[in-house]
């Protein structure tokens, strides 16, 4: 929206000396020191941090309003009021008067300096960082953040991402995404879109929740911030345009209480596959992926109409078998799936580490077996038999017809009793490479040895004991190495770290074969 108060707020010189040192990302709260969320006054350039940390840059507006009398009104109706201030990650202006993000400028242009002149202090501190990585090299110096890979010291280039309130379902399911390959570089390598028009043509766009639904693009924002990851040129992301996007089109995942990592997977695919198969832009994407070579035909599972990239590679087929006990009757339904939810077998639902002695570890392939074994309905799920031509007793078993690029296994770890959703928190084994899949398949013997072998890229965790609260991270692989994603904190890993950890959503991708094989 484009802010009245502009005039009377931004009061600090660009280049104002009174700004801290250092990163502007990075800097602290002057309050609580909190270095999450910075925000700087554009009246006097003192640092507080943002709503969704302590709230201290609203709380500094607030103590600057001084109640006005009616006498004393036109006395002080001048006085600069402290109400706009900007995100020092993002560099987005907002206006706490208006409660809402800003994108006019002032006569002078002041906000796009102030935000030029962030800008340039965040490369200087980034400059400064490499050569000080350089120094270190050199001097064969290791710190935490550097690690040796094929005989050479690589500097970490990973990127996290802000915490907006309680959206850590978010951010691990998008940093998961970021790392399979096949998906992150189609929606990288699409052309940028501009909203905009008119007054505000060519600037940066910063979504408002002022902006109808017709001004936001989930697939724009979704690709924006998969090209801020992996960059190496900042130690964290602010997602909040993409967030806003997913308030409007999505209103279950309104507010900032704590959501479900799988729900906001599903409804994101499913956004993006619906958005994908419309035109954008003038450009229709079904046209781009035809055009995408690394995508084939073959390839393609039409989930809710045409195929796009989310059905070609997360798509799969499910067979649907159903017999009748009486007469014997077959009835055959062919499913499409973008991931399969598993439930942990109740046997070994005590079961809460992987050295407790208790009996056998549950592995990945019994909650596989248990989903796919033959299992008689109970008397609430009565098969209608279109021979007996009434409710029977029946039998239900899934076969995989077709395998998709991307394999996504969610692990049932929550559950309905009389009154509470509890979580399972039983240790459920799984392995990193090598995961074979032939023996689930409804014909196996058209499929290659090379088709059925899965290999792991990334792990969502959830640790706490219920799905409304707690906390997920994300574990995922990137050239080889594994990194843990908590949040705006990147760290590398190893691997007996990763199978140690009570998966709640894998993602596996399929083994490409050495020669003669299709692929991504």
């Amino acid at each position: 929206m484009e802010c009245p108060h502009l005039s009377s707020s931004v009061c600090i010189a660009p280049d104002s000396a009174k700004f801290p040192n250092g990163s502007p990302s990075s800097w602290c709260c002057s309050v609580c020191r909190s270095n999450k969320s910075p925000w700087v006054c554009l009246t006097c350039s003192s640092v507080h941090c943002g709503r969704y940390v302590n709230g201290h840059a609203k709380k500094h507006y607030e103590d600057a309003q001084v109640p006005l009398t009616n006498h004393k009104k036109s006395e002080k109706q001048d006085k600069p009021q402290h109400t706009v201030c900007m995100d020092c990650s993002s560099y987005s202006t907002y206006c706490y008067r208006c409660d809402d993000f800003v994108v006019n400028d002032t006569k002078l242009g002041l906000v796009q300096k102030v935000r030029e002149h962030l800008q340039n202090l965040e490369n200087s501190a980034f400059t400064a960082d490499r050569h000080r990585k350089r120094k270190l090299l050199e001097n064969s110096s290791l710190n935490s953040k550097l690690l040796k890979v094929n005989g050479s010291t690589a500097a970490i280039c990973a990127t996290g991402l802000r915490n907006l309130g309680n959206t850590c379902f978010m951010n691990a399911i998008l940093q998961s995404l970021s790392n399979i390959e096949q998906f992150c570089c189609y929606f990288k390598e699409l052309p940028a879109v501009e909203l905009r028009n008119g007054k505000t043509a060519g600037r940066r766009t910063y979504h408002t929740r002022s902006q109808g639904d017709n001004n936001v693009s989930l697939v724009e924002e979704f690709r924006k911030t998969l090209c801020a990851l992996w960059q190496g040129s900042q130690t964290a992301f602010s997602p909040e345009s993409l967030f806003y996007v997913v308030w409007k089109i999505m209103p279950n995942f309104r507010g900032y209480q704590q959501q479900d990592a799988h729900e906001f997977m599903r409804y994101l695919l499913d956004h993006l596959h619906l958005e994908l198969q419309g035109g954008f832009n003038g450009v229709s994407r079904s046209a781009i992926l035809q055009e995408n070579s690394a995508l084939s035909a073959s390839n393609k599972c039409c989930i809710n109409g045409a195929s796009t990239v989310v059905t070609a590679i997360f798509g799969g087929i499910l067979q649907n078998e159903v017999n009748c006990l009486i007469c014997g009757t077959e009835s055959r339904k062919f499913d499409p799936f973008l991931d399969l939810s598993l439930d942990i077998p109740s046997q070994f639902r005590n079961k809460r580490s992987k050295n407790q002695e208790n009996g056998p570890v549950c592995s990945l392939r019994d909650c596989l077996r248990s989903f796919t074994d033959l299992e008689e309905l109970d008397e609430t799920e009565l098969y209608m038999c279109h021979k007996c031509k009434k409710k029977q007793k029946s039998t239900k078993k899934f076969w995989i017809q077709k395998l998709p690029k991307v394999l996504c296994l969610h692990l049932k770890r929550f559950h309905w009793t009389a009154y509470l959703r509890n979580k399972v928190d039983t240790y459920v084994e799984f392995p990193l490479r090598g995961l074979d899949m032939k023996c689930y398949l409804l014909e196996p013997e058209n499929r290659g040895p090379e088709h059925c072998l899965y290999d792991l890229a990334a792990v969502v965790v959830h640790h706490g004991s219920g799905v409304g609260s707690g906390h997920y991270t994300a574990y995922a692989t990137h050239e080889g190495r594994w990194f843990h994603f908590n949040d705006s904190t990147v760290t590398l890993t190893d691997e007996d770290t990763v199978v140690k950890a009570k998966a709640y959503i894998l993602f596996y991708v399929e083994r490409q074969a050495k020669a003669g094989s299709d692929k991504l």
